[in-house]
């Protein structure tokens, strides 16, 4: 048996295909994109993000375009998407990849607590956080 959880992220319309794209670039993995046209979805847009997964080694994550009428729905909870561990080059690569076009909320720096730590909402609204433990 065996049980993981994966965030389901919802863009606005015609952004799912460049958010996941982009973050395809930064984490590497598989991505897997299917639209509404290629379902027949009638009433949408043919070449919107029905559904999408990337796929890597350590984790997975979906997503898929809003549906049309639905943007002035946007709001709630804030959700942070967080990463942790000790492998200090790839989540520094990591955080500054995805700070390109965003903008950083807590830079990178080491904390009371012992282990680096930042904060980042990315160019498409997604807000990071990052604490790195020293391996040692």
């Amino acid at each position: 048996m065996s049980l993981s959880l994966a965030p389901y992220l919802n863009f606005p319309p015609g952004v799912t295909g460049e958010a996941m794209a982009f973050y395809q670039s930064i984490f590497g993995g598989t991505l897997d994109v299917s639209t509404f046209g290629e379902f027949g979805m009638e009433g949408m847009p043919p070449d919107g993000v029905m559904h999408a997964m990337l796929t890597t080694d350590s984790f997975t994550f979906m997503a898929s375009d809003a549906m049309p009428g639905s943007e002035d729905q946007w709001g709630g909870t804030r959700v942070y998407l967080t990463f942790f561990g000790d492998e200090i080059d790839k989540l520094t690569g990591w955080f500054n990849a995805l700070a390109e076009g965003g903008s950083v909320g807590t830079p990178l720096e080491k904390m009371v607590w012992g282990d680096t730590y930042g904060v980042l909402k990315d160019k498409y609204g997604l807000e990071w956080m990052f604490n790195l433990s020293d391996p040692a």
